[in-house]
């Protein structure tokens, strides 16, 4: 019988594993996400994500894809069929910094009990809008708190928060990324 061992519901042998044949294959941590996004009506749109490249090959795991949709609160024309894109991006930076350090924790053996990530960021509509220049359209400022619950001493903490750096969304969202876009005739 296979014992696994597990810190922080992480199967250490695995993550151990991974970081192994990633450094005897490089070329295995190269992935591609996708998404498909179709607009509904007014600010609701639908996205599917299914198939991505990564460990190198496409992956087959999903049967079916995630469904997600998007629009904005009344205030912002929309009509609250789901969060809007910009609390997307919120949600996926708190995610992957708390997936960031509940994993890097693990590979280091602290322990975690719980940890809850709270985040909020500041836009002047007056960016999207156009009606000033020096006004840009996105996020102003993010705040991000992780509360970190368990057996832990100041030096723990203090390595949590260093983890953090490793958060690919956080990286995406500090570091400018290029975005090509092409407009075709459907």
């Amino acid at each position: 019988m296979q014992v696994t061992h597990t810190v922080n519901g992480v199967d250490i042998d695995r993550l151990l594993g991974t970081i192994d044949a990633i450094k005897s294959d490089p070329a295995l941590a190269k992935f591609q996400f996708r998404v498909r996004n179709e607009w509904i009506d007014g600010a609701h749109a639908r996205a599917t994500i299914k198939d991505f490249y990564g460990a190198g090959q496409e992956d087959t795991s999903r049967t079916e894809p995630f469904v997600v949709d998007v629009d904005e609160p009344p205030v912002l024309l929309g009509t609250n069929q789901a969060p809007s894109a910009g609390e997307y991006l919120l949600h996926a930076l708190a995610a992957c910094v708390t997936g960031t350090v509940v994993y890097h924790a693990a590979a280091r053996g602290i322990e975690l009990e719980g940890l809850e990530c709270t985040i909020e960021g500041d836009v002047d509509l007056r960016g999207f809008l156009g009606l000033a220049e020096d006004v840009r359209p996105g996020y102003e400022n993010i705040r991000l708190t992780l509360s970190a619950a368990g057996d832990l001493d100041a030096d723990q903490l203090a390595t949590l928060a260093e983890l953090t750096r490793f958060s690919p969304i956080r990286d995406t969202v500090n570091n400018p990324v290029p975005v090509a876009i092409e407009v075709v005739r459907a």
